[in-house]
């Protein structure tokens, strides 16, 4: 099965957004299923065959999640992200702006769905 360390050393490659559908390939390659990434630290859980789990450790200072979710806002900072226009930890800062709670990513469908903190399903994105 595949390790933290192993995830970790593939998302170093990731710059932006823009190399995200690669680093989801790479991983997949390993064996992960699916992953839930909580925007607060960053802390991430990820699955695998057979009820395989494991999580990484916080990745930075906690954020305040906004109690309130601008969708039209953090779409638009969401394609500037996908564009290659700003880093991971800026997406994280503004995931937390708009009230963007978590992502959990299904490599079966090749989705990625965002929710506020309500647990609402905020935006579902195809993964190319």
């Amino acid at each position: 099965m595949f390790t933290v360390d192993q995830i970790e050393k593939a998302h170093e490659k990731v710059k932006s957004g823009a190399d995200f559908p690669h680093y989801i390939q790479e991983i997949k390659q390993m064996g992960v299923t699916a992953f839930e990434t909580w925007v607060t630290d960053s802390h991430t859980e990820y699955f695998g065959n057979d009820a395989y789990r494991t999580s990484s450790s916080p990745q930075y200072k906690q954020l305040t999640i906004a109690g309130t979710c601008n969708r039209e806002q953090f779409a638009r900072y969401l394609k500037s992200h996908q564009h290659g226009e700003t880093d991971y930890l800026s997406f994280c800062h503004h995931c937390a702006e708009t009230g963007i709670e978590r992502w959990f990513v299904c490599l079966e469908k090749m989705t990625c769905t965002y929710y506020d903190k309500a647990g609402n399903n905020i935006l579902t994105e195809q993964i190319s």
